[in-house]
């Protein structure tokens, strides 16, 4: 169960990631090949007790796909994937062998309307300038329960590599974002 709730915890960052939070603007290229970056990524989630910190890597195609893994502390397994691109969302519970697939039709009413791919990618990117705002809390994030939650992106590389859409396989059951929904809404 505490899995689970950490699933509806990282995909609701996710989604709240969308939102991002109002920085300068960067121009960005679009004639280039497709950017790659990669980031690890630390989340600190507020639970009853205590914060609890998980770990994992964010890795970006410019333009295409962003794709965060979460990692089981000292196993370093993935409990949670959660994939954006320009049109939809998917959040992976690799413990409960669930998942929701989401498009952005979907996702209209719960999201303000500047919540697109675009904005999370520039995001990122403005993350890894040298002096780019690197954490984030959830206050900021649009989340105000999870005020002493944050989220912090370091180690940045531009070195090239290959990411794929994300395949499950048959052990995986699609849930409806409004389960996902009123789990969170319980939480």
């Amino acid at each position: 169960m505490y899995n689970n709730k950490l699933v509806l915890i990282l995909g609701l960052v996710a989604c709240c990631l969308l939102v991002g939070c109002k920085s300068s603007k960067l121009p960005v290229e679009k004639e280039k090949p497709a950017d790659c970056l990669s980031a690890r990524v630390e989340l600190v989630v507020p639970t009853k007790d205590a914060l609890f910190t998980v770990n994992g890597t964010l890795k970006m195609i410019g333009g295409e796909r962003v794709q965060l893994s979460f990692l089981m502390p000292i196993l370093r397994s993935e409990v949670a994937r959660v994939e954006v691109t320009p049109n939809e969302l998917l959040l992976v519970d690799r413990m409960g062998h669930r998942y929701v697939r989401t498009n952005r039709d979907e996702l209209k009413g719960m999201l303000p309307k500047d919540a697109t791919f675009d904005k999370l990618e520039k995001l990122i990117k403005e993350a890894a300038q040298p002096n780019g705002r690197r954490t984030l809390t959830g206050s900021e994030l649009g989340i105000p329960s999870l005020n002493k939650g944050k989220i912090t992106l370091s180690d940045f590389s531009t070195a090239p590599f290959t990411l794929t859409p994300t395949q499950l396989s048959d052990r995986y059951t699609q849930v409806s974002l409004q389960e996902i929904l009123q789990l969170l809404l319980s939480l």
